[in-house]
């Protein structure tokens, strides 16, 4: 369950990461275009920070393309103490985790403004990456523990 706990140096940072390099020349001159992704931590403020990658970019041109903050959700919500029982009926050990990639919560959390968590069966620190992968013992059990939360609820 992906839900706020206690803080973590990583998902109070600024994390880059590259996407795109691209150079190019013709004799006279060079250009390199590169795309970053950038994580911002909750409570970052884009604005802010386009204006400081501006100013560190001297000539260079930045154009910022899409921006989603960071959201933190919290544990005191009714979706927490279903998803717990359910996790330990299925011979789970429920722990708290702060997710640190990309997330519906993001865009979701702040505009539903309602109760939310996050969960799944798989390593989070591998998903969209081309080792992402899942046993499928812990998928089954991911559907057990979700129709258990659902039909409590």
């Amino acid at each position: 369950m992906n839900v706020a706990s206690g803080a973590s140096s990583a998902f109070t940072t600024i994390a880059p990461s590259l996407r795109e390099f691209h150079t190019t020349g013709n004799g006279l001159y060079d250009e390199a275009v590169m795309s970053i992704g950038l994580r911002l931590p909750p409570g970052a403020n884009p604005d802010e920070l386009g204006t400081q990658l501006r100013e560190l970019a001297g000539l260079a041109e930045i154009a910022i393309n899409g921006v989603q903050e960071g959201y933190r959700s919290s544990k005191q919500t009714p979706l927490v103490p279903p998803f717990l029982r359910a996790i330990r009926s299925a011979g789970g050990t429920p722990r708290f985790t702060l997710k640190l990639g990309t997330s519906d919560m993001t865009i979701v959390g702040p505009a539903w403004g309602c109760p939310m968590v996050t969960y799944g069966p798989g390593d989070a620190s591998l998903d969209h990456t081309p080792e992402e992968r899942i046993n499928l013992a812990d998928y089954g059990r991911a559907i057990q523990v979700l129709r258990d939360v659902l039909v409590s609820l």
